[in-house]
């Protein structure tokens, strides 16, 4: 699938709205290109962005008065459509904020939303990329966790495992996106290990081939801890995905029966995803008063006029039952321990922004991505106002399989705060060490050994010096469709 390539890595929040051919609302005409210039794409790229980009004021090219709705418009509008031929580059080009790292295009809204429920064409070895210290454009990556029932799982590598080529070509700033995320479906790893503050060769290989529709469980891991009289709640969760919503209503249902007394929410790994499900999660850790905010929405200056008038609800509150109608279990903590790195993104951050009026949140590792904006799937359905709708697939233009995902607005606590687009800073630094990666779960993991030290108050074997902390340059999820994006299925507009 052809992505853009944006600076920086991404975070971003999807929004999937249910609406209906008899919805009241409609984005308002505006000028139509002429028909035999084979710009169809761009066409719908622009009057999407034209109407719900959040930065649509601050773009000259998206400027309602460049393209009156006149025939003399009709041709100034299409030799701009026909200015770039690449639709990915006039996306990219012509529309974008100059601010904005993280709206993105694809060539194939299929397999962008079944991403969305976590599915995607995997070897299942999910792993972030690190800069050699002897050659800063060479690189080495690292096995951050295994999918289980994947192509990787039936393999000899495991977390903290390292490999500096593939295919006998060493890995670099130039070279690394090919060889590990190109088209070939197979793909040998040269393994390495740390010598010095380097990884270099040692001789072994792993061939990892990727599966059509592998689909990841985000609930990677749940377990209960018991320590001195605490009884403690871990829950490794990798993606907000919501067709685990009631799986995750389970787990916390047993973390209730069993007694849990303290939570530590490991989103190390974790980009992003439902909106939804970040509510209800944070619904399950907190509490389930419905008249309590857990965040507020703000758009552009077109749509939040629409808003304004029709005086629409822009407010999402924590949640009483789930998705199906289930009833949330809930810990109803004060508390929580929240673990993070620089892939700590989007929902992950929201619910961290979203809890923390409520609740003392213990954030221990890294500071996060930083993004605090939302975005919403698109596609050349104008009968939907180009909202994607999995109900609508057969309205959808089919000479047209392109997608945007532009950014459309930004969510707000309960306190009013949204300004951590430098990311969230953590309460506890902590860094992971390439040395001393440890097991999941395991109470000598440096970073929940750090979280029962805090808990219990007694230090804990697992807490060592970080002889060779990790800095991520990038990660395997950010080269999935979902990269780091979050999305909601039942958005708070009425239309």
């Amino acid at each position: 699938m052809k992505k853009s390539v944006t600076t920086g890595l991404f975070l971003s929040l999807f929004l999937i709205f249910s609406c209906s051919e008899n919805d009241d609302f409609s984005i308002p005409d505006t000028v139509d290109p002429d028909p035999d210039a084979g710009v169809e794409v761009q066409d719908f790229m622009w009057k999407a962005m034209n109407f719900w980009y959040f930065w649509q004021s601050d773009v000259e090219n998206l400027s309602d008065a460049n393209f009156p709705n006149t025939p003399e418009g009709s041709v100034i509008y299409t030799e701009f459509l026909s200015s770039e031929s690449d639709p990915g580059k006039f996306f990219d080009d012509k529309l974008l904020f100059s601010e904005d790292r993280f709206s993105f295009f694809s060539d194939d809204y299929v397999e962008l939303t079944q991403s969305l429920a976590g599915i995607s064409k995997s070897n299942g070895l999910m792993f972030g990329l690190v800069r050699q210290k002897a050659n800063n454009s060479e690189l080495y990556g690292y096995v951050q966790y295994i999918v289980p029932n994947s192509n990787a799982s039936t393999k000899n590598i495991k977390r903290g495992d390292l490999f500096t080529g593939v295919n006998g070509t060493t890995l670099t700033d130039q070279n690394y996106i090919s060889l590990l995320f190109g088209d070939s479906d197979s793909y040998t790893l040269n393994m390495a290990s740390i010598v010095g503050e380097n990884a270099e060769p040692n001789g072994n290989d792993i061939q990892l081939t990727k599966e059509v529709d592998l689909r990841e469980n985000p609930i990677f891991l749940d377990e209960i801890i018991e320590i001195q009289d605490s009884k403690i709640g871990y829950l490794a969760y990798t993606g907000f995905t919501n067709e685990y919503d009631e799986q995750l209503n389970t787990v916390f249902g047993r973390f209730k029966s069993s007694g849990v007394n303290e939570l530590v929410l490991d989103l190390r790994y974790n980009p992003g995803g439902s909106v939804n499900t970040a509510v209800l999660l944070s619904s399950m850790i907190y509490g389930t008063n419905s008249k309590d905010v857990f965040l507020k929405a703000l758009y552009n200056e077109k749509y939040q006029k629409v808003l304004d008038d029709s005086d629409t609800e822009l407010r999402r509150f924590f949640a009483e039952k789930t998705g199906k109608g289930t009833a949330i279990n809930t810990l109803n903590l004060k508390k929580v321990y929240i673990l993070t790195t620089t892939g700590t993104a989007s929902a992950s951050e929201l619910i961290i922004n979203g809890l923390r009026p409520y609740m003392d949140i213990v954030q221990i590792g890294e500071t996060t991505r930083g993004k605090n904006e939302f975005s919403v799937t698109m596609v050349d359905d104008r009968g939907n106002n180009y909202i994607y709708s999995a109900e609508r697939a057969s309205k959808i233009n089919s000479k047209n399989k392109w997608a945007i995902q532009p950014l459309l607005g930004r969510n707000e606590n309960a306190e009013g705060f949204s300004n951590f687009t430098s990311g969230l800073l953590p309460d506890e630094p902590l860094q992971e060490d390439i040395t001393n990666m440890g097991v999941l779960g395991d109470l000598k993991e440096p970073y929940l050994a750090k979280a029962i030290e805090l808990i219990t108050g007694s230090s804990a074997k697992g807490i060592q010096k970080v002889e060779l902390p990790i800095e991520t340059m990038t990660s395997s999820k950010m080269f999935t469709p979902l990269k780091d994006n979050m999305y909601v299925t039942d958005p708070p507009i009425i239309w």
